[in-house]
């Protein structure tokens, strides 16, 4: 009986997974996210419709990646504040989204895309408080723009996302057929859908270009042998993965033609925050002469910062590293460092591919991030 039930629930997630392959689910005035953790013996949403709800999820990484955290915790707080049941006033509600919104960037401190959606709310709705009254109407109409914002976000990383694997497979015109080497996840299980260097990857594949994907296993928490081997399987695509140590020989043995990863922070100068490895691909990259792109739509870049030494670097619990799936692999007594992330310099990465395009270096071999992004946004005004 055991057996016919474990065999039972096994189709049922199988099936499941068939309907759909999503990190975020929002309908019905529910938000769900999908617990990446128990991927991928287990396909589980989880409800997340709180604050309180939403800062775990992002905190412990049941959902993870820059994209989907700014989106899940626009959504978390959308969907609080439908459920709110007490009236407050314009001033009330104001202070009530602005200091949950702050709460909210206190889950996880390196991806830059919470901050910039946390700040680009609070300048949305500072804006409408001068065309509305301070009484339960007006706090009623903020309430409602903060809604229908966060609602956007999730068809603006779609769009944004395709965007960025249509650029990136340009970067890949003059080759038949690539074998691409990716690091950690950054799939629809990072995003609203398709993906940032994962999609660039699901691109190539789409127009008969990809020979082959190679998917590093990005320890300590197994993004890529848990996420991105599970997203490669899911949609077909002809695949390997290897251990974070057989990177530069794989690049040795392989022919790999390129290096694509995502991002948490992009800077000024571009030097670039991303899962901890990706710094050490760029390197290995570097000397085998293979070109190193990171995809990353234009709400991971933040120009405030000059340089990568201005990041802050998270880091996570030691046992992340000392366990896998509770059971513990190191010894007892250890010391642990255990950053999530690491800064690639700007020196060894070739391009960096965004919705608006791929930012190029100038002639002296150098990323102007912010002159990038001026020139698209005056052309993008004159339409």
């Amino acid at each position: 009986m055991e057996l016919n039930l474990t065999v039972t629930l096994k189709k049922e997630m199988s099936f499941s997974m068939l309907l759909s392959l999503e990190a975020i689910r929002y309908k019905n005035n529910k938000f769900e996210i999908l617990n990446q953790l128990l991927l991928p013996q287990e396909f589980i949403y989880e409800d997340c419709s709180s604050v309180e709800q939403g800062f775990s999820a992002i905190k412990t990484m049941k959902v993870r990646g820059a994209p989907a955290i700014a989106i899940s915790a626009a959504l978390c707080l959308a969907i609080e504040l439908k459920n709110l049941k007490s009236k407050l006033n314009l001033v009330e509600t104001k202070k009530y989204i602005f200091e949950k919104l702050d709460y909210l960037c206190e889950s996880r401190p390196t991806a830059v895309n919470l901050f910039k959606m946390a700040d680009e709310m609070k300048s949305i709705l500072q804006n409408e408080l001068i065309h509305l009254e301070n009484d339960i109407a007006g706090g009623e109409s903020l309430k409602n723009l903060f809604i229908k914002k966060a609602e956007e976000l999730l068809q603006i990383d779609i769009s944004d996302n395709m965007s960025i694997g249509h650029f990136g497979a340009e970067c890949f015109a003059k080759q038949s057929q690539v074998k691409i080497l990716t690091h950690c996840n950054t799939g629809s299980l990072a995003t609203a859908g398709y993906g940032t260097a994962l999609g660039i990857i699901r691109t190539l594949h789409s127009q008969g270009k990809l020979e082959h994907a190679y998917a590093c296993e990005t320890r300590p928490y197994n993004q890529g042998a848990r996420l991105t081997a599970f997203e490669l399987v899911y949609e077909k695509i002809s695949a390997t993965l290897i251990s974070d140590s057989m990177a530069s020989f794989l690049m040795k043995e392989k022919g790999i033609h390129g290096v694509v990863v995502g991002a948490d922070r992009v800077v000024a100068n571009g030097d670039t925050a991303n899962k901890i490895g990706t710094y050490q691909l760029a390197i290995a990259a570097k000397y085998h002469n293979i070109p190193f792109y990171v995809a990353a739509p234009s709400t991971s870049i933040d120009c405030n910062k000059k340089s990568g030494k201005e990041i802050t670097i998270e880091e996570r619990p030691k046992k992340e590293l000392t366990h896998i799936n509770n059971i513990q692999i190191a010894a007892d007594g250890i010391n642990v460092w255990n950053p999530s992330f690491d800064i690639t310099p700007a020196t060894l990465i070739t391009g960096i591919v965004t919705e608006l395009g791929v930012i190029p270096k100038n002639t002296i071999g150098e990323f102007d991030v912010s002159e990038f992004l001026e020139k698209k946004k005056k052309l993008s005004s004159l339409f």
